[in-house]
């Protein structure tokens, strides 16, 4: 059976129940108070308070990579190595030559 086989009267029985239903509902939090509106509510947090729980994250965070900096590197880093000007030259020819003998292999 579908929505548009149903009559009118047949469609307005489950709104009165269901309108039914909201009134008592209405009524049993009234006597019983709002308790159970409390539960289902969303709660909102202050900027402030927010602020604090950002503050206190980044302090336990500062601590845990305090307590892990000592163990992370035991040695210092090793400086970084330079060429002078003639060894890049050197070297550029020496691969500009083996290049051009794989090249000429090639062929």
């Amino acid at each position: 059976m579908t929505l548009s086989d149903l009559s009118v009267s047949q469609l307005k029985r489950p709104v009165s129940i269901k309108e039914t239903i909201e009134k008592l509902n209405k009524e049993l939090r009234s006597i019983l108070g709002d308790s159970n509106r409390a539960a289902n509510s969303s709660r909102t947090m202050s900027l402030a308070a927010k602020r604090k729980i950002a503050a206190a994250q980044k302090a336990r965070w500062a601590k845990l990579r305090r307590a892990k900096s000592p163990t992370r590197s035991a040695k210092p880093a090793a400086k970084k190595k330079t060429m002078s000007p003639a060894t890049r030259k050197k070297l550029a020819a020496k691969l500009k030559a083996y290049w051009a003998a794989k090249k000429a292999g090639k062929r």
